[in-house]
């Protein structure tokens, strides 16, 4: 039974994103990562933020230099 919680817990852990390197991402395939890390992950943008460690304003200016803009509304960056 302790072998398949772990497994599980392992699976769960795995899951999550890491964005250690996300300045060095390309904004298109960064935009998606961001948006489902969102989605599943996070209560806000303001959490993904804390939890990943990343300035809100560096995040924000690099998806606006693609052309994405976050929609609070919809709690994801859109073209």
């Amino acid at each position: 039974m302790l072998e398949v919680l772990r497994k599980d817990f392992q699976c769960l852990v795995s899951r999550n994103m890491n964005f250690t390197k996300w300045r060095g991402m390309d904004a298109h395939l960064l935009v998606g990562l961001v948006n489902t890390e969102l989605r599943n992950q996070s209560e806000s943008l303001d959490d993904f933020l804390k939890t990943h460690d990343i300035d809100e304003q560096d995040l924000i200016e690099k998806l606006r230099n693609a052309g994405y803009l976050y929609r609070e509304e919809l709690k994801q960056f859109r073209a």
